[in-house]
């Protein structure tokens, strides 16, 4: 389309003047960001000699484009300051696309009027000022949407008038017909959580299906995916062409919602929201100050007057352009339109304190403006406007919490607050029902100026409304209103000064419930910090005991369903308040049958973590602290970066940085910045406090970038980046230019890391190549090369160096690599200290504290140690997380360590707390002996050190001396005093030999435990294939069983403690008199014999079930060796067998995802279930025989009736957690209760079923996972099991 005539002749008429002034380089800028120059004609300007002759050839090629251009160039001489220039073009401005049809009253045509009406799309107000060059701009930019759908930004401070703008872009009659013909649909949305945002979807979608046939009527959407992806569905297929408008964003992850591939208006305060979005993406942006013809006109229009008096002018010169401050003085003007003078004396004389100096709006003119407004107000609403004193900035208020606050009826509380909007007292959000009610930023400081000596009494006066509406309880609704108490109530309380009120509320177990359910647990968190002082004076010992609770909890607090409080808090120390609450509701809880459990032997298991925070869905590769310590950023797999308070896990920022994982984060030397790099190649760099990216460099590095890292100074800041390139793989920065300062060659392999020296003379590298490099930093020259392959001459395999970190003195340098860790001397390049650890898995990053010796190690087998580097020493091991550990690093100072985790956990450690002890954890393959009041436990630990626990109190009664072998397997039998012990070497002792001496002798592997309590006789079985029975306490060896090969898996006592059955990877099955040393052996399975079961109904329980991954089942007679029964049950292997308790039935289930129902007579198969999606791993009898419990890999339980093979119950089946299971992984061991209405399983954690209802009445979340199975006292009262991180626990029903 060709340039309008009229603007065509400005041009001419004007040329000269333009090409003398104009500085076409800085115009151009705009003009291609603009899209009406391509970089070409911007270079071919470029390349004339001089700027005169740029400004010729710029206008040369403009007189040849079309109106876009011309506009385009008129704001560019606006954001340059050249207005005298712009003045001369303004008037012969092109209407980008001129209404064609006769305008209706409100200056719409017909057409769009309805259009706009169907959508939403809110009409002009009353007092309208038309931006045109500002119209035209986003008309300009909606147009781009025409051939693809895309985002167009519309961005300013608040009251800058981004939604009448946006609603005033859209009334054009063929912008519609061209470009949108499906319709324009207008969506406000304000600050949302995901609860109201998916009411705002469902009813945008109920609109849009409201147009279509019946038949497309869908129900609401149950989850914000399936509503993002019915409204993906009805824009792409059902409205294709449509425009998509959303008024007032303010949060990114809201914007992510309507990442569906359409075109969007969005307007928002915040510029960079766009970035967390896909597709093409346009902006405009609404300046806040209004010229003064534009202030006299909103003068003229609120007043009504066809000629202003002459103290207008001064009005709007005294308001500095301030869209509010004009408003609020011409609303005031309405209703006194004689007071002209009277107000503008007030705005030149009146001297109000200042309130700060931060603002684009002028805050002389906004308190006298205030002030004014503020008088005319009767006296009894003057002193409700004051109570708005007590708002947080940026709060929304719906207003039944004034309401409350002002003891008025709703309607009554409306109706004043509708006045309060109407003279620009008070601003409205009425997108959303309740309408809800807010103060700018500068109205509520005028109002604490004002009234700073009443805050107290103001904020008291809040609380003690509360306390009176609420004497029955909080609110738990969840509403606008409930949301408000509940965040806003200590907060009030703590402003009021009334101490006891607020003790009293935050040492509420029922508080905490109720506000974590509700907000979540990092606002908890951040109460306890920041009211800490207040509440340690009334008890900082329960202030510390409940923010450690949270800390450790958080992350099971976010889980949904939401978790029962009260039994996590039963897992606290017994000397706790927050147990004692927990313990009192409980009991009182289980008289109305709901079920807890009192954890007894917790006071053994050393809490190691300060603060367990959940960031991401994902695995976590980066976190790291700002250097004041107070932020931790973190970033990972979800493509996103995070920022939270290091106190308390609240999350500040969060930014979707990148299009694929982001492999790392750092903070710049202020904290003002972050970078961030990533598998799409890309390095990136952010403001911290606006989450804006303010630099991307992506064309440098052509593989995925490793790892980044700023300077430690700021005196001349520059950033490390690594990436996997084959040559140009490490680069410096300097942020001011858009390409790398320098590169430094050497490594011809990837490199993982880079890190400044102390002082930033040197940047360490650490590479596949199995070489450390060090480059000066201001040359780039490489200054030496640390050989760290050559320090590994034990195998062939590839070195590769993982990182490198320097102790504080900048002397040493630290690599990890494989499984050690080493220390070089810099200046010499040779090595002091080699770090090399027992442990079967790698080293995946280090870090030296920067304030003593300590080292942090993080390993792939999920710990984390700290050495001392002086004595060589360990110090600690952090147990905790639950998949590999990929960064450790000290916070600045050296009193928090952070670590993060695949399992999706960032973890904060005191390195002062931790030590030695935090070592020693159990393996999960261990027997236990129920008695009385007595609870055994025998397992062995991860020293290979066999123990003998008593259950109670988690102390040891029987420890052998640390081996370099594991112990796989116990199992105990109460009688003459003897233990049992087998061995892979074959052979058999006896007496006279303490456990010591027998482990000493063996030099092997244990891998089967048994035992029973003071003369116990407990048996192990080793990995050599040996079994040894011993005596327990005393240590006594009474018998050693040779004849296993391979393995031992599995062993058992008869009933009369006579016979010791053992099983094998070697296939076999043995039958000893363990006395005698006679053996019977059982051949017949093909594969490892992991489990088997004596037939307690068979006569002197000679007749023994075993079962294999061979899919096999045999049943032999012990007494004389033979087999009577074999048969192929399964086509996969078999997993779990159990006999059902009247002997009749046995059922079997296997990795062919079925179980088996068998008669043990005529060996029959009765019933085969099916159903189960994955694996069945385990299966149970109730102890009435007639229902079968089975569970699966992927979580689910099903109960089936034994009579008939159908379903019963699938246990809640609708509820999988954060490990996309059903229980947290497999379901490894199942229980009755002898009352056969209970059902207890294990997975990732525990959990109680009602089998009727199949229904769960209870879990317990277990801080490791993985459970292997649960030992179940006679009466359902005691649980007995340990995590995958060697935690045993000890569960008592609460009665």
């Amino acid at each position: 389309m060709a340039m309008e005539e009229r603007a065509r002749s400005c041009l001419l008429r004007f040329r000269h003047r333009l090409e003398q002034d104009i500085k076409p380089s800085y115009l151009m800028d705009h003009m291609v960001s603009d899209g009406v120059l391509s970089v070409d004609e911007e270079e071919r300007i470029r390349t004339q000699p001089n700027r005169k002759d740029q400004a010729v050839a710029l206008l040369e090629l403009l007189l040849k484009k079309d109106n876009r251009a011309y506009i385009s160039f008129y704001n560019a001489l606006v954001k340059e300051a050249y207005d005298d220039l712009a003045s001369l073009l303004q008037d012969d401005l092109p209407q980008m696309l001129p209404d064609a049809h006769n305008k209706s009253s409100d200056g719409s045509v017909a057409y769009v009027q309805a259009v706009l009406s169907e959508g939403g799309v809110p009409q002009r107000p009353v007092v309208f000022v038309n931006r045109p060059e500002l119209v035209n701009r986003v008309r300009e930019k909606l147009y781009r949407l025409l051939k693809e759908p895309g985002w167009v930004t519309v961005f300013g401070m608040a009251g800058s008038g981004k939604s009448v703008l946006a609603a005033e872009a859209v009334r054009d009659h063929r912008l519609i017909e061209e470009c949108f013909p499906g319709g324009i649909h207008w969506l406000s949305i304000g600050q949302l959580d995901k609860p109201d945002l998916l009411v705002k979807i469902q009813s945008l979608c109920f609109r849009l299906e409201q147009s279509l046939d019946s038949q497309s009527l869908h129900r609401p959407s149950n989850s914000l995916d399936e509503a993002k992806e019915r409204l993906r569905f009805l824009m792409l297929r059902r409205y294709p062409r449509a425009l998509l408008i959303l008024d007032d964003i303010w949060d990114s992850t809201v914007l992510k919602a309507f990442d569906i591939h359409c075109r969007i208006l969005l307007t928002t305060r915040n510029r960079s929201l766009a970035d967390s979005v896909s597709g093409a993406k346009y902006e405009v942006e609404v300046e806040s100050g209004l010229d003064e013809n534009k202030g006299l006109e909103i003068l003229a229009k609120y007043t009504e007057l066809n000629r202003l008096p002459e103290e207008a002018r001064s009005i709007v010169r005294e308001c500095k352009g301030s869209p509010l401050v004009v408003s609020l003085i011409g609303a005031l003007l309405k209703e006194k339109p004689n007071r002209w003078d009277y107000y503008l004396r007030q705005l030149q004389q009146k001297q109000f304190k200042r309130i700060r100096k931060s603002s684009s709006y002028d805050y002389d003119a906004l308190d006298q403006a205030m002030a004014a407004s503020i008088e005319v107000l009767p006296d009894e609403h003057r002193e409700l406007y004051k109570d708005l004193t007590v708002l947080e900035k940026d709060i929304k208020v719906p207003a039944k919490v004034l309401s409350v606050l002002w003891d008025l009826e709703a309607e009554e509380v409306e109706d004043i607050l509708e006045e309060f909007v109407n003279k620009s007292l008070l601003f409205v959000d009425n997108h959303n029902k309740p309408y809800q009610y807010y103060l700018h930023d500068l109205q509520l400081d005028f109002l604490v100026e004002q009234n700073r000596t009443q805050l107290e009494s103001l904020h008291t006066k809040v609380v003690h409304q509360y306390q009176q509406h609420y004497r029955d309880g909080p609110p738990t609704s969840g509403d606008e209103e409930c949301l408000y108490w509940i965040r806003f109530l200590t907060y009030h309380m703590a402003k009021a000064n009334l101490s006891q009120e607020l003790y009293s509320l935050m040492f509420s177990l029922d508080w905490v419930s109720i506000k974590a359910q509700i907000m979540g647990p990092a606002h908890l968190i951040n109460d306890y910090v920041e009211y800490g002082p207040i509440l340690d004076k009334e008890n900082s010992e329960v202030r510390s005991q409940f923010q450690e609770f949270l800390s450790l909890n958080g992350h099971q607090l976010e889980q949904r369903p939401f978790p029962d409080v009260v039994q996590l808090a039963l897992s606290e120390p017994r000397s706790s308040e927050v147990y004692r609450q927990a313990l009192l509701q409980a009991q009182d809880r289980t008289s109305a049958g709901k079920l807890y459990f009192d954890w007894l032997n917790k006071n053994s298991v050393e809490s190691l973590s300060r603060l367990v925070i959940h960031p991401h869905q994902g695995s976590i590769y980066s976190a790291c602290f700002s250097h004041d310590g107070t932020k931790i950023a973190s970033s990972g797999a979800s493509k996103t970066l995070k920022v939270f308070k290091s106190t308390s896990g609240e999350k500040l920022t969060e930014i979707q940085a990148h299009d694929d994982e982001v492999l790392c984060c750092a903070f710049s030397p202020d904290d003002r910045l972050l970078a961030t790099c990533s598998s799409d190649r890309k390095v990136k760099v952010w403001n911290v406090e606006k989450g804006m990216r303010l630099r991307v460099f992506e064309e440098e590095h052509q593989e995925q970038v490793n790892h980044c890292e700023f300077t430690n100074t700021s005196q001349r800041l520059l950033l490390a980046t690594c990436s996997n390139d084959k040559f140009l793989n490490v680069k410096l920065w300097n942020l001011n230019k858009p390409s790398s300062q320098n590169t430094m060659f050497g490594h011809f392999e990837p490199v993982n890391h880079c890190c400044f020296s102390p002082d930033d003379t040197y940047v360490s590298t650490s590479s596949n190549d199995g070489t450390i490099k060090l480059f000066q930093v201001s040359s780039a020259n490489e200054w030496k090369t640390i050989n760290v392959k050559n320090m590994f001459t034990d195998s062939d395999e590839d070195v590769l160096v993982k990182c490198s970190t320097w102790t504080a003195d900048g002397k040493h340098i630290i690599c990890a690599a494989r499984n050690a860790v080493l220390v070089f001397d810099v200046e010499t390049s040779d090595m002091l200290l080699e770090i090399k650890t027992n442990r079967l898995s790698t080293v995946q990053y280090c870090h030296a504290c920067p304030t003593s010796n300590l080292l942090a190690i993080a390993f792939s087998n999920y710990a984390v140690e700290l050495w001392d580097l002086e004595s060589n020493k360990k110090m600690a091991d952090c147990s905790g997380h639950l998949s590999w550990v990929q960064r450790v690093q000290f916070s600045p100072d050296g009193s928090q360590l952070l670590s993060c985790s695949d399992d999706q956990t960032v973890r904060l450690w005191e390195p002062k707390k931790v030590h030695t002890s935090s070592a020693v954890h159990l393996k999960r393959d261990s027997d236990v002996l129920f008695s009385d009041e007595e609870i055994i436990v025998s397992a062995a630990d991860n020293c290979n050190r066999l123990q003998v626990r008593d259950g109670r109190s988690g102390s040891v009664v029987f420890q052998s001396e640390e081996k370099s072998s594991r112990i796989r397997c116990t199992c105990m039998f109460r009688q003459p005093s003897a233990v049992v012990l087998g061995q892979e070497d074959g052979t058999v002792q006896a007496a006279g030999m303490t456990a010591s001496q027998v482990l000493r002798r063996v030099g092997c592997r244990i891998r089967r435990l048994l035992t029973s309590y003071r003369r116990l006789v407990l048996a192990v079985g080793l990995c050599t294939g040996s079994v040894q029975v011993l005596e327990v306490p005393s240590g006594k060896l009474l018998a050693t069983l040779l004849g296993h090969t391979k393995t031992v898996l599995h062993c058992q006592f008869s009933q009369n403690g006579q016979t010791l059955i053992t099983s094998s990877e070697d296939t076999t099955i043995r039958v000893w008199k363990w006395q005698s040393g006679e053996c019977k052996v059982l051949q017949g399975h093909k594969e490892q014999v992991r489990c088997f079961a004596l037939l307690s109904n068979s006569p002197a329980e000679t007749r023994l079930l075993s079962w294999s991954f061979d899919g096999t089942v045999k049943m032999w007679d012990i007494e004389s060796g033979e087999k009577l029964q074999d048969i192929e049950a399964h086509r996969g292997a078999i997993l779990s067998c159990h006999v059902s308790p009247d002997g009749c039935l046995f059922a079997t289930t296997s990795a062919d995802k079925t179980a088996k129902l068998w008669h043990c007579e005529s060996w029959q198969c009765v019933h085969t279930l099916s159903g189960h999606q994955d694996c069945v791993r385990s299966c149970r009898f109730s102890w009435d025989s007639r229902r079968l419990a089975t569970g699966d890999d992927n979580g689910e339980i099903r109960i089936w009736n034994v009579k008939d093979g159908s379903l019963l119950k699938i246990c809640s089946r609708e509820s999988k957690d954060g490990m996309d299971s059903l229980h947290g992984g497999w379901v490894s061991d199942l229980h009755f209760s002898p009352d056969n209405s209970l059902l207890v399983s294990t997975g990732g954690y525990i959990k109680w079923w009602d089998v009727e209802k199949g229904e769960a009445l209870q879990t317990f979340y277990t801080t490791g996972t993985a459970l292997k199975r649960i030992h179940v006292s006679s009466d359902f009262s005691t649980f007995v099991t340990i995590d995958n991180i060697g935690i045993l626990y000890i569960l008592q029903r609460v009665v």
